[in-house]
């Protein structure tokens, strides 16, 4: 064996045991962290051990689930975070800290959110929520049903949760004018002192419905027979109808399919054999044949 050859051994010998010792503390350094948080906290463990979820509670009795990323160089590099809020912190971290930091930090961040919580908290289990189904408190919208030919968008200001929100009103024209005006009329008399269901009902001059039974949720679950999705998009591009569940259904009773006027609309502006009156689209179902009529948009182009 030559002597540069007994050289390059000796060189990947050393880079071996140095990646081995590397590793090493690596995992070391991990363990002996999530010891301190306590495994019990510990809801799952990558085999690489560089991605942890935790299970942290606040004072309040609310339980978050932490995801931490760790850098490679950990603990020199800063890890990255993700959980179920709004937005998060900028994380405070040095060659010294630890996991236990993050949860720290943590815990002082969702603490400062308490009055976005009890805000969120109270739309979703006093108000009938059409959107988001699954609740999250990382999404700062609501859409509220008012009642069965209109609904409500709030935007909720993490900041100032407690301030009168953005609001957008989705429906038919005739119930959409009436409540936007009786918004703008009403608006000063909202109070930061009560909650988001007592405030509306005031400014809007109604009781708005509470949540629906599970029954009744599973009934208002209804797809749109040609875009397949129970509510449209969130898009300006939709003016009132954005965001709004299906609002036409076939009236042959062995049928009985549900559509979105727009989808409809478009689906009978694509058929050679549509007929168009004034301001009124004839044309047939497209499930059953049966004769169908929708009033299109304004906004859109004459067919």
């Amino acid at each position: 064996m030559s002597l540069e050859d007994f050289m390059e051994q000796i060189r990947c010998r050393n880079m071996v045991s140095s990646s081995s010792s590397s590793s090493s503390s690596f995992h070391s350094t991990v363990y002996k962290e999530i010891e301190e948080i306590g495994w019990e906290n510990l809801l799952s463990l990558s085999e690489d051990l560089r991605l942890l979820s935790i299970l942290i509670p606040d004072k309040r009795g609310k339980v978050y689930t932490l995801e931490i990323l760790l850098d490679e160089t950990h603990p020199k590099g800063q890890p990255s975070l993700a959980a179920d809020v709004p937005h998060m912190f900028d994380v405070d971290w040095s060659k010294k800290s630890t996991i236990k930091d993050v949860v720290h930090q943590f815990l002082e961040h969702v603490d400062k959110l308490g009055d976005l919580w009890s805000t969120l908290d109270n739309i979703d289990q006093c108000l009938w929520v059409v959107d988001p189904k699954d609740v999250s408190h990382s999404i700062l919208h609501r859409q509220i049903k008012i009642e069965d030919s209109c609904s409500l968008v709030l935007s909720i200001n993490a900041d100032d949760p407690r301030s009168l929100p953005e609001c957008r009103f989705i429906g038919s024209d005739p119930e959409v004018n009436t409540f936007r005006d009786t918004w703008r009329r009403n608006c000063k008399k909202w109070r930061k002192d009560n909650h988001v269901s007592e405030n509306l009902a005031v400014v809007l001059e109604t009781q708005l419905p509470g949540p629906p039974s599970n029954n009744h949720k599973n009934e208002q679950q209804v797809e749109c027979g040609i875009c397949y999705a129970q509510c449209l998009p969130f898009d300006d591009e939709l003016g009132d109808k954005s965001g709004s569940e299906t609002d036409y259904t076939c009236e042959n009773g062995n049928c009985n399919r549900s559509f979105h006027t727009i989808c409809l609309e478009d689906w009978l502006r694509s058929i050679s054999s549509t007929r168009q009156s004034f301001d009124v689209l004839f044309g047939t179902c497209p499930y059953c044949s049966d004769p169908v009529a929708v009033k299109i948009n304004p906004k859109r182009v004459n067919f």
